[in-house]
C-alpha cells in the first residue's frame, strides 16, 4: 500500500485533547482519494499498525502549553525528533514521541511523516475544547491539505 494516512490523535472527552479527532472529522470529507483519515486514542503504539504500508503520514495532536494556547508547530519527524518541551502529553502507556522513537529504532518509520502539534490549555475530563485551540483547527486543516498534495 502507498498513499497518505492522516491520524487525529486524542481523547474527545478531555478538553483540548479532542482537537486531533475534531480535525480528522472535519478533514475527512475534504481529502482526495488515496488519503485515509483516522482517529487514534489510547496507547499510541497502535500507530505502528495504522501506518504500516503507508509512505506518507500526518499526525495531529495537542500538547501542553509552552508559549500560547492555539500555537501550531509543524515537525518533520523523518528528520527531527519531537522537541522535549513540546512532546504531546499522553495519558496512555506510550505517547506519540515514544512511538516515533520506537518506529525509528525498528526501521518502521514512514518515509515522510509530519506531526502537527497544537499547544493546549486544558486536558480536564468533561470540558470543551478551548476557543484558542479550536480556532487553530482551520489553519491546520489547510496546512494538511497542502501537505498531502505534495508530500516530500
Amino acid at each position: 500500500m502507498t498513499g497518505v494516512l492522516v491520524a487525529g490523535i486524542g481523547n474527545r472527552d478531555r478538553g483540548d485533547d479532542a482537537i486531533g479527532p475534531i480535525i480528522a472529522e472535519r478533514l475527512a470529507p475534504l481529502v482526495p482519494g488515496g488519503v485515509r483519515v483516522i482517529e487514534r486514542a489510547g496507547d499510541m503504539s497502535g500507530l505502528l499498525d495504522d501506518w504500516a504500508g503507508f509512505d506518507s503520514v500526518v499526525l495531529v495532536d495537542a500538547a501542553g502549553i509552552m508559549s500560547l494556547a492555539g500555537t501550531v508547530h509543524r515537525i518533520d519527524l523523518a528528520s527531527e525528533d519531537v522537541p522535549n518541551g513540546l512532546s504531546p502529553r499522553s495519558t496512555h502507556a506510550l505517547g506519540v514521541a515514544d512511538t516515533v522513537a520506537l518506529a525509528r529504532a525498528l526501521g518502521l518509520l514512514p518515509r515522510w511523516i509530519i506531526l502537527y502539534v497544537i499547544e493546549a490549555e486544558s486536558f480536564e475530563v468533561g470540558t470543551p475544547v478551548t476557543p484558542a485551540v479550536l480556532s487553530a483547527a482551520g489553519d491546520v486543516i489547510l496546512r494538511i491539505l497542502d501537505d498531502i498534495q505534495r508530500p516530500a
